[in-house]
């Protein structure tokens, strides 16, 4: 449930989370337009591996995009939003361990802290420190992708590619958004391949 924040010097911690293709960049930005629109104060940040459509630009899948600052390290985060009312945070899985710590900081201050994030990764594990964030967020939404081999609710990101690092930035070309019953069935016949 999206909260309107009155700045009353109560911050809070939003997350959006799902796998590929569910939609949680676009309701990141949805979110944060309803915050300028109220003439609210918000920065968003990107971490700096993600490059994929822009690279001064957060960019969702079906195109919608608004400016975005780069940043390297977490810490950044508390130094570039001194101004903000809300925070913005897209593909937090990519961030470092101090992105639980500095959310913290700046919900502390008042601030509202909007973070979307890969809740597994491509092996069906948590991701990085996503399973953290979710814990301390006031509010979690777990949005769904539809699975592209059946049709149900999707929430696996499967990697459609052989490669196994951890982090591959990609689109369709790499990975496509499945069921449970579709994903357990895809790593059956991946683990009988290697027998």
């Amino acid at each position: 449930m999206e909260q309107v924040n009155a700045n009353n010097g109560t911050g809070w911690i939003e997350v959006v989370t799902g796998s590929m293709f569910s939609g949680k960049t676009e309701e990141l930005l949805r979110r944060l337009r309803r915050a300028t629109f109220a003439r609210q104060k918000v920065v968003l940040f990107k971490p700096a591996v993600d490059n994929r459509y822009s690279e001064t630009e957060v960019v969702s899948h079906d195109s919608t995009s608004l400016s975005a600052v780069v940043v390297y390290d977490s810490l950044e985060l508390l130094q570039l939003s001194k101004e903000a009312e809300v925070v913005g945070i897209d593909e937090a899985q990519f961030f470092d361990n101090s992105l639980v710590d500095v959310c913290q900081k700046l919900a502390n201050e008042g601030k509202r802290i909007i973070v979307a994030g890969l809740d597994m990764d491509f092996r069906g594990e948590p991701f990085g420190i996503m399973p953290e964030l979710m814990a301390i967020a006031e509010y979690v939404d777990k949005v769904h992708a539809i699975c592209v081999r059946c049709g149900r609710l999707a929430q696996y990101s499967h990697r459609t590619i052989k490669q196994s690092d951890l982090v591959l930035l990609g689109e369709k070309e790499s990975y496509e958004p499945l069921c449970r019953r579709c994903y357990q069935m895809f790593n059956e016949n991946d683990e009988s391949e290697h027998l």
